[in-house]
């Protein structure tokens, strides 16, 4: 297993090889105007990933696929040039679904804007099924309320403490017998 660090160096330098000998041309006419996104090399260094992207239509892409395939053995050659390593890594290269992607995501977050729209809509038109807040409003007596509560001291009856379950003495012990 390799260091990490010089993997993803030499998926940097694989990317910038790759990405300068399409700049400078592939006589296949298939090819497109492809864009190198990334590259992931596996830790042992064996096999580089290369990840692309093509403008156009869904042809254009089909077309720009076989011509990177059939361009593959030469690319590898140019990264093998240019790289200082014992071993040239093989290459596949791979659509990017970044673009579709892309699309999906704003699709859906425009149709999350839409429900939004919809659900603010009815937030606005919406009334309470009973009072707004019942919960809000200070407690109302009634004069009559208070009036009877002051007549009901007067009746009160005393309550006998409950029993302890200890025996109390009702009289007091004479002070002579003791």
């Amino acid at each position: 297993m390799v260091d990490p660090a010089r993997a993803r160096k030499m998926a940097d330098r694989i990317k910038v090889i790759v990405a300068k000998r399409l700049e400078r041309g592939i006589r296949d006419p298939r090819l497109g105007f492809v864009t190198i996104t990334d590259v992931k090399v596996t830790g042992d260094l064996q096999h580089a990933s290369v990840f692309y992207t093509v403008y156009g239509s869904d042809e254009e892409r089909k077309d720009s696929a076989a011509a990177l395939k059939a361009a593959t053995g030469m690319m590898r050659s140019e990264v093998g040039k240019n790289i200082t390593a014992r071993l040239t890594p093989s290459i596949e290269f791979i659509a990017d679904g970044i673009p579709e992607n892309a699309a999906l995501i704003d699709d859906l977050l425009r149709e999350a804007r839409e429900r939004d729209s919809q659900v603010g809509e009815l937030a606005r038109a919406a009334v309470y099924a009973g009072d707004e807040d019942p919960y809000v409003k200070p407690r109302e007596y009634a004069e009559e309320d208070d009036d009877e509560d002051d007549d009901s001291d007067e009746d009160e009856v005393e309550v006998a403490p409950a029993p302890t379950g200890r025996h109390v003495a009702d009289t007091e012990p004479d002070a002579g017998q003791a």
